[in-house]
C-alpha cells in the first residue's frame, strides 16, 4: 500500500480528502469506501451495502473483510510513518449479521503498535449500529521498497 503519511504530521488528524484521494484506482474505490476519519490509532470509514451483496441481497462476507482491511491497513501506514510501509500479515474475521441495505461503517482501533507489527481490532456496524462483523487485523511494519527494488 502507498504511504498515506508521506509528508503529514502524524500528531494532527490526517487531511481525509488526501486520504480519500489514495483509493483513486483501487479496490476501495470500486466497493465505494470512503474514509471519514484518520488519525494514529483509530480510522473509520463506510461503504455502501448496494453493490457489495451476495446473490441472497445480503452485504458479502468479502465485502466486509475488505472494508475491514482497508481501515487496518491504513490505521497501520500511520503507525508505520513517513519512509515506511504496512502489509498485511494476517486478517479473521467474524459475520454476525446480514444487512441488505444503507451503509456498513468500520472502525479500526489498534490493540498493539510497536515498530516491527501492528495489530488492529475492528468493528463493523450498519446504520442502526448493531454489529455486522468483528475482525483482526495484524500488519508488519518495515521500511518502504524504493522504486528500483
Amino acid at each position: 500500500m502507498t504511504d498515506p503519511t508521506a509528508g503529514s504530521n502524524l500528531g494532527d488528524v490526517l487531511d481525509l480528502e488526501t486520504m480519500n484521494s489514495f483509493n483513486k484506482g483501487t479496490l476501495a474505490e470500486r466497493m465505494g469506501i470512503e474514509i471519514l476519519e484518520a488519525s494514529p490509532g483509530k480510522v473509520v470509514a463506510r461503504m455502501p451495502v448496494e453493490g457489495n451483496t451476495q446473490p441472497y441481497g445480503l452485504l458479502h462476507g468479502g465485502a466486509s473483510v475488505v472494508l475491514a482491511e482497508t481501515v487496518g491497513s491504513i490505521a497501520a501506514a500511520i503507525a508505520a510513518g513517513e519512509g515506511r510501509a504496512a502489509m498485511g500479515l494476517d486478517i479473521s474475521s467474524t459475520h454476525h449479521r446480514g444487512v441488505r441495505s444503507g451503509y456498513v461503517t468500520a472502525t479500526a482501533t489498534a490493540l498493539s503498535e510497536g515498530r516491527s507489527v501492528a495489530t488492529y481490532d475492528i468493528a463493523i456496524v450498519d446504520d442502526d449500529g448493531r454489529r455486522v462483523n468483528t475482525s483482526r487485523l495484524t500488519c508488519v511494519l518495515r521500511d518502504a521498497p524504493t522504486k528500483a527494488q
